[in-house]
């Protein structure tokens, strides 16, 4: 019998999603979730996704521009630095001397050297530059995130577009972002669209409070106190099946109930920790599929690979981030050290150089070079930039500090892209010649989320609603121009 164009007939299921379907049950999990475990057939049965995904790299504490990307050689003393600039592989583009590897990939990146806010605090940047919106949301609170605010970037793309292979469309990695007094920034999460939109945090590197940077190669203080070193590698959730439980075992019903009820603990921090929602994230999946287990599993990857990402925290996140959006992920949002990691006001220079700089340069080189071998860097947008820049000129606190180093400033930093369309070697925009503000071209929060919201397919009239189910705009900017 037919009702208009539909047909109704009894469905056609593959073994794997009638397995997936009545491992339902078992894991508690109600009718409502079938709708989610159908797309991972739908899209088996259909042809390799050629979406657009997005690696958003997030340097808390806030990258210094005139010491990484935009140095002023010709500046007084006061305000160029220690740094010398280098050539890169592009003409007439230059970066710190410090970042020789990404200065031999200029053809595959970008600088957006003139995004600016008018904001000089930690928590205020985090909010903007982490949702896109410069205006700061009503009761906005600096010392703890609310409901009120406004949603993450990552949270608005878990929202706003489709899953794929019944994975969460948006993830954060490998922390979140933590103060060392133990306040939690606010900027990150879901505010007020609720918490079943928050993004899938993958909580793998456990907040330390003491030390800063990629432990243990390069884990450092700032003001170079004595500490011990307690974080060796990523600790992440037992998400995968015992051997003697492969995929060709599943119909024993009994062998599965059996391992669930010794996972489900495990299951069940999860959602404590990392607002786990069991229909939006794909529990079944994460449990059945060998793609997501090894996207986890970065501590045993080939030695190769580890030796070109850096066996820190810094290159296993970078590493995980490639290996999600391959597996389908949308967007991966990697925190590049927590505790405002990049927050140098003081010793600015010896850290930047053996510290900092040496990690970031080798995993994001890796990552590069990665995405372009295996033809997905066309796809995959990359984004890094933090909560501002840091003051032009030199400043020291002798009562924390033993060396000088820079100050917080919203006015002006530069954003680095690549990829997803991106055109490599490329400058938008210029500062004065103290690296203060904006020259020309001047972009904001707003004009950075919308390239990534263009990236990801998102039309500029998509809504998200909040808590309340009230419609609100996902565009307050136009994507940067002169990037592609």
């Amino acid at each position: 019998m037919k009702s208009g164009p539909t047909s109704w007939q009894h469905p056609v299921l593959d073994r794997r999603s009638v397995l997936q379907a009545g491992a339902i049950g078992l894991l508690g999990l109600g009718m409502n979730h079938v709708t989610a475990l159908q797309s991972l057939a739908a899209d088996e049965r259909g042809k390799k996704s050629k979406a657009r995904t997005v690696i958003y790299i997030f340097l808390s504490g806030g990258l210094s521009q005139l010491d990484s990307f935009d140095l002023k050689p010709d500046a007084p003393a006061e305000f160029r630095g220690e740094f010398k600039p280098a050539a890169t592989r592009t003409p007439g583009i230059q970066i710190c001397e410090h970042l020789p590897l990404l200065a031999q990939r200029s053809q595959h990146w970008s600088l957006v050297r003139s995004l600016t806010h008018p904001s000089n605090a930690h928590s205020e940047g985090h909010q903007m530059m982490l949702s896109g919106r410069t205006e700061l949301p009503p009761g906005f609170s600096p010392n703890m995130p609310r409901p009120s605010d406004w949603p993450s970037i990552a949270s608005i793309v878990s929202a706003a577009t489709k899953p794929r292979h019944n994975l969460p469309p948006a993830a954060v990695l490998p922390e979140k972002l933590v103060h060392n007094s133990g306040r939690v920034i606010p900027g990150q999460f879901a505010g007020m669209m609720g918490s079943r939109r928050e993004p899938w945090f993958i909580d793998a590197s456990p907040f330390d409070g003491k030390a800063y940077g990629a432990y243990p190669e390069y884990e450092f203080d700032h003001q170079e106190r004595p500490r011990d070193v307690k974080r060796k590698a990523f600790v992440l959730p037992n998400l995968s099946l015992p051997e003697d439980v492969a995929a060709n075992r599943l119909s024993d019903r009994l062998a599965i109930l059996k391992h669930i009820g010794r996972q489900q603990n495990s299951l069940d921090r999860l959602a404590q920790f990392e607002s786990f929602d069991r229909h939006h994230q794909g529990a079944i999946s994460l449990l059945t599929d060998a793609r997501v287990r090894q996207a986890f599993d970065v501590m045993h990857a080939d030695a190769k690979v580890l030796d070109r990402y850096g066996r820190n925290s810094f290159g296993w996140s970078l590493l995980m981030a490639r290996r999600l959006v391959e597996a389908g992920v949308n967007l991966v949002q990697v925190n590049l050290g927590n505790n405002e990691t990049w927050d140098t006001h003081g010793n600015a220079f010896p850290h930047l150089k053996d510290k900092l700089f040496p990690p970031t340069d080798k995993a994001l080189s890796a990552l590069l070079d990665d995405l372009h071998e295996s033809g997905m860097l066309e796809n995959t947008l990359i984004v890094m930039g933090g909560e501002f820049g840091r003051t032009p000129k030199i400043s020291g606190l002798d009562q924390f500090y033993k060396l000088p180093g820079r100050d917080h400033w919203g006015a002006v930093q530069t954003v680095f892209l690549a990829g997803g369309g991106i055109k490599g070697g490329t400058v938008v925009g210029t500062t004065d010649k103290i690296g203060g503000y904006p020259a020309d071209n001047p972009q904001t929060p707003e004009n950075l989320a919308a390239t990534i919201y263009q990236s990801l397919g998102i039309p500029k009239t998509a809504m998200w609603q909040d808590a309340q189910d009230r419609p609100h705009h996902i565009y307050w900017g136009e994507p940067i121009a002169g990037l592609s």
